[in-house]
């Protein structure tokens, strides 16, 4: 521990910090100087249960650093507990300035097999979740006029995947969040920038391996270790990222990549106005060279890690 690490004297709020990827910044950002309240409700992949280890051991390890935490263990999808946590970083760790919404589950199935329930629990914990933080930390950054937020999106969602409709819509939608968030309070001084992580972890390792490509696949994600995405998170929540904000940044093993984001790509026009027989004639045949092929996110990041 180091008090003129890049994130002295800062206080973090990290959600599901208590394993994977949460835990790594979590533990980074300590070992950069940061207070961390960890949150972590300790319930298994697809959102049963709940325990206060996960959480608990993480806290042990920042203390065993000399470092200061405390634990959380409520759901992200709860409004009122969300504002609960910011109120403990405040009592207990003395502010906040730091906000990473890492917490997630997934309940996987293909999209005619997918229940009610399926989707809404997963919307509730990533997109709701990452409004209930966001919200309630945005009056506390608006009043100090300083503050980063940190959200994890996915390549399911920016490219695609099977099997994933709930979560790759709740992480498109915290694209949109963060940028929303960026322009709002932009005045504030306050930043939103989202990572969309590429890291092996205990939601990954539901990936089915029946054959040999899914084992294939799963062994060349293993490579990717959770602690391959805290320095960038670390980075961003720093002082010198100040200017950096409405960006989606992904990460995978040792490859940075800045992520592009919805742009207009061809257009046409009629004088004349449009017929639906025009558009089939003219528009859509114009237009068909620059249409996205159906890819998932393996298509697009078709090399091995590096």
């Amino acid at each position: 521990m180091t008090g003129n690490g890049l994130l002295a004297g800062k206080v973090a709020l990290v959600t599901g910090a208590g394993r994977g990827v949460g835990r790594d910044i979590a533990l980074q950002m300590a070992g950069q100087g940061a207070r961390v309240l960890i949150n972590d409700l300790g319930g298994s992949e697809t959102g049963e249960g709940a325990s206060d280890s996960p959480a608990m051991a993480v806290v042990r390890e920042i203390e065993a650093m000399g470092g200061t935490a405390a634990a959380n263990t409520d759901s992200v999808a709860g409004f009122a507990a969300a504002q609960g946590m910011v109120d403990q970083a405040y009592e207990e760790l003395g502010g906040l300035d730091i906000v990473v919404n890492n917490a997630g589950i997934l309940r996987d199935a293909i999209f005619h097999k997918m229940t009610e329930d399926d989707w809404d629990i997963v919307i509730a914990v990533h997109l709701k979740g990452s409004f209930n933080i966001s919200r309630a930390a945005a009056t506390v950054f608006r009043g100090q006029e300083s503050g980063a937020m940190i959200h994890m999106t996915s390549t399911s969602g920016l490219v695609g995947n099977f099997g994933q409709a709930n979560y790759a819509a709740a992480k498109l939608g915290i694209v949109g969040l963060s940028k929303s968030v960026a322009l709002d309070m932009r005045r504030f001084n306050v930043r939103s920038n989202c990572i969309s992580p590429f890291a092996w972890s205990r939601l990954i390792g539901t990936i089915p391996t029946d054959t040999p490509e899914q084992q294939a696949r799963v062994e060349k994600i293993k490579q990717m270790t959770p602690a391959k995405i805290a320095p960038v998170a670390v980075a961003l929540a720093s002082d010198r990222a100040k200017d950096i904000t409405g960006q989606v940044i992904a990460v995978r093993n040792n490859e940075i990549f800045l992520m592009s984001q919805s742009r207009p790509v061809r257009s046409v026009q009629r004088s004349e106005g449009w017929t639906a027989e025009a558009v089939l004639d003219h528009a859509f045949p114009a237009m068909q060279a620059h249409f996205y092929p159906l890819e998932r996110s393996a298509d697009v990041f078709s090399w091995d890690p590096v």
